[in-house]
């Protein structure tokens, strides 16, 4: 299986609610990908959270559902909605668990 987890920092216009949209609308992928385990997503409340607000995780079975995942439409209109409220940086980490 494979965890991949991504950090997202946020301008100071970006809105709470932007924010929570940002996790609604992640959540909402699972049901349009095949290959998915789980998928987790929150707003940071970490006292270290060197600026990133907003946690997307999904765990999928193999390294082919990732792969898939990338360009899939729907993922790809959650990463232009995150850009269009403010998305300053990401981090990106994928670990085979």
């Amino acid at each position: 299986m494979i965890d991949h987890i991504v950090l997202v920092k946020f301008g100071e216009t970006t809105t709470d609610a932007q924010m929570q949209e940002v996790v609604d609308r992640f959540k909402a992928l699972k049901a349009h990908l095949t290959g998915i385990v789980d998928i987790q997503a929150g707003i940071n409340f970490s006292e270290k959270n060197k600026g990133y607000q907003v946690v997307l995780s999904v765990r999928f079975e193999d390294k082919a559902a990732l792969e898939a995942y990338g360009p899939n439409p729907e993922h790809q209109a959650v990463a232009a909605y995150i850009r269009e409220v403010g998305r300053v940086d990401s981090l990106i980490v994928d670990i085979e668990i």
